[in-house]
């Protein structure tokens, strides 16, 4: 019997059988499987050719243990399941880092941490070398996670930033271009008492993008009142209670900037309770251009983040980082793009 036929007949191919069909020895056919150095690229040829034709599959399970790969990667989200069930961006940043490795052997295993216990419990699994790398998005100021990161060593990407001065390598969008573009929109309508919903302020991407506000009003001579500016969490509920609230406070407010497309939309709401026509009486912008945008009613301008283009970046990213340990750590800004609808 050949061993072409050996390899096909006589149940799942072995490493031997891949050797025996290659002329080459098996550990040169390991060392093709692992991606190790030392071998001659004739060799490399006639060892990938015969695993294709014999549909040779490594075994995971030793290869880890050979190369000290765990062969799977993190995606932490530090928030509640409501919260990463309501939300359509970590869909998108999912479904991007979903497609990046799709073509690789790594596995995405997705972890939700928003107490203590399940913190503890992380560091635990980390401190075990159980992936190989993490991507971590939502990022809050002083938050444990990513000082626990940081401790293990072990290649990290973040979605957003702490601060403009992050050591760690991340993805962020534009979010002070895109904030100014949104407010700078409304004042070319005419719209003089803009007012703006925040997302949470231990973020760094709901501050920039309030400094996208101000520095938008400040460069159209138009004062920025402590009243006008509101803070919610980013959820559809906060924006609906803080337009409720500005509508008290500020009756005469005739534009609003939201931070996401949820709190638009909450936001919205409130307006047609109130009884204001948008956008005859009041315009209103978001941000993200998620599908909410094209569901509300008017369907809502909003600031269009590459949200899935940002999952597929920060997982190229750790790539990179896994491949190469101790490279420098990298920096990633994407382009965002003010998107016109009704609302506004």
């Amino acid at each position: 019997m050949s061993s072409r036929a050996a390899g096909r007949g006589e149940g799942k191919p072995t490493l031997e059988a891949v050797a025996a069909l290659a002329g080459v020895g098996r550990g040169t056919v390991s060392r093709v499987v692992n991606g190790a150095a030392g071998v001659s690229p004739r060799a490399r040829t006639a060892v990938e050719q015969a695993i294709a034709e014999l549909g040779y599959v490594p075994n995971r399970a030793a290869r880890s243990l050979a190369t000290s790969r765990a062969d799977a990667i993190a995606l932490i989200v530090p928030e509640t399941e409501t919260r990463l069930a309501s939300e359509p961006f970590f869909a998108s940043i999912i479904r991007g880092v979903a497609s990046e490795i799709s073509d690789t052997e790594l596995q995405l295993l997705l972890i939700l941490v928003s107490t203590e216990r399940e913190r503890r419990r992380l560091a635990g699994f980390l401190d075990g070398r159980r992936v190989d790398g993490v991507l971590l998005v939502s990022v809050h100021d002083d938050d444990p996670v990513v000082e626990l990161l940081e401790r293990t060593g072990l290649p990290t990407v973040l979605g957003g930033r702490r601060s403009e001065l992050e050591p760690l390598s991340y993805v962020n969008p534009d979010n002070l271009g895109g904030a100014w573009a949104a407010v700078r929109h409304l004042l070319g309508l005419g719209r003089r008492r803009v007012a703006t919903i925040t997302g949470p302020m231990d973020m760094e991407a709901s501050c920039v993008r309030l400094d996208g506000y101000r520095r938008a009003m400040e460069e159209a001579g138009v004062a920025v009142e402590a009243g006008l500016i509101a803070h919610g969490d980013f959820s559809e509920e906060s924006g609906e209670r803080t337009m409720t609230e500005l509508l008290d406070r500020e009756p005469a407010v005739d534009a609003v900037f939201c931070a996401s497309d949820l709190m638009a939309a909450g936001a919205m709401r409130a307006l047609r309770r109130a009884g204001r026509r948008i956008p005859e009486d009041v315009a209103v912008v978001g941000f993200d251009d998620s599908p909410v945008a094209r569901h509300t009613e008017p369907p809502l301008t909003s600031v269009r983040q590459p949200s899935e283009e940002m999952g597929r970046a920060m997982a190229r990213l750790l790539l990179e980082e896994i491949a190469t340990p101790g490279r420098s750590h990298r920096q990633i800004i994407l382009s965002t793009e003010l998107v016109v609808r009704e609302s506004a």
